[in-house]
């Protein structure tokens, strides 16, 4: 540390801190020379000892300086070579504020300190610390705090018992479950996220695709178009076509579904003639044949029907409905039957 006065100086005009002057501030003829005992030294790390890069503070501490007293502070230069170095600068602290009697100043107790620390192991004589203080009549006196040593001690070895290893390598800890917990919920999550968009697709594909749509049975589909065309709304001449269009093309599809004849692509002569050959009833299919007759009037011919032809259009397609869906069924029952009764005959032998 040089045994000079930095041109920084604190001029304690209040608790709070300190304000700076200039060096003309600090032109005022010398004083005494007043010793002030050992600084303070005490360690930031609660230890027994000093260790190599621990941190002290390193200052000194007045007590009942009057408001107003300038003071100036030594500079420390770090050596290059090692040994103590500075780590922070000066910092002043108003320890305590004593108030002055009436027209007369406070009196102030104030630390200041630095921080200092060493990277080399041994014995160290820090530099005293010399402070100037200006008085409010204008004399400056330095105040001198004794040097004092500083051990700076490295964690020792056990020669006796001290053998050398080679650099180990990294130590590889078990996996526990605790770390291994949060990868099997993720993936639990994860694959439950797919699941649910599998299940989605899935669903929106059985309720938009025809393929997987659920029919129902022929008749069931061919009486419910039938509903649509009851009642006279669409007797009338201009609505015929479409009336007779519809009765008729409900039951195109229903013989197509039913018998498996391509009955939307043939003409009127052409389906008759497959029917034939179909267990349907000879005087349902001739009633059937005559409503496909007149529609191709109404369709092609421009042909106006009678309210009395218009009525029993519906009427003699439903009856062809159900009663060929009858039949279907009692075939179905009877084939039940007989299979039933084939097991049992064998059974018996």
């Amino acid at each position: 540390m040089r045994k000079a006065f930095i041109i920084i100086a604190f001029l304690l005009l209040s608790v709070a801190a300190p304000a700076a002057v200039g060096a003309d501030s600090l032109s005022a003829p010398q004083g005494k020379v007043v010793p002030m005992g050992a600084p303070v030294l005490r360690q930031l790390q609660e230890r027994d000892s000093v260790l190599i890069a621990d941190q002290l503070a390193y200052g000194f501490e007045l007590r009942q300086v009057e408001e107003g007293t300038l003071i100036a502070l030594p500079q420390w230069q770090n050596d290059e070579r090692g040994g103590v170095l500075a780590v922070r600068d000066w910092v002043i602290d108003t320890l305590k504020v004593t108030k002055g009697k009436k027209g007369q100043p406070s009196l102030l107790d104030l630390r200041g300190e630095m921080v200092i620390t060493s990277f080399d192991e041994g014995v160290f004589e820090l530099p005293s610390i010399m402070v100037g203080r200006m008085s409010k009549d204008g004399v400056l006196d330095t105040l001198l705090f004794d040097p004092v040593n500083l051990e700076v001690k490295t964690m020792p070895v056990d020669t006796a018992t001290f053998v050398p290893h080679d650099i180990k390598g990294q130590i590889r800890y078990p996996v526990t479950f605790r770390e291994v917990l949060p990868w099997m919920g993720g993936g639990v999550l994860i694959a439950g996220l797919i699941a649910l968009a599998v299940y989605l697709i899935v669903r929106y594909r059985r309720r938009h695709d025809p393929e997987y749509v659920r029919k129902d049975p022929p008749h069931i589909i061919a009486l419910r178009e039938l509903d649509k065309y009851r009642g006279s709304k669409m007797w009338a001449p201009e609505k015929q076509k479409a009336f007779y269009s519809g009765v008729t093309d409900t039951l195109r599809e229903y013989m197509a579904s039913r018998y498996g004849i391509s009955a939307m692509e043939m003409t009127t002569a052409e389906i008759f003639k497959e029917m034939k050959d179909t267990d349907a009833p000879q005087d349902l299919l001739k009633e059937v044949r005559e409503l496909f007759e007149r529609a191709d009037f109404v369709k092609f011919a421009k042909f106006t029907a009678s309210d009395e032809d218009n009525a029993t259009a519906v009427p003699v397609a439903v009856r062809f409905v159900t009663s060929t869906y009858q039949a279907e069924v009692e075939e179905e029952q009877n084939a039940v039957s007989e299979a039933s009764d084939n097991q049992e005959e064998g059974g018996q032998e």
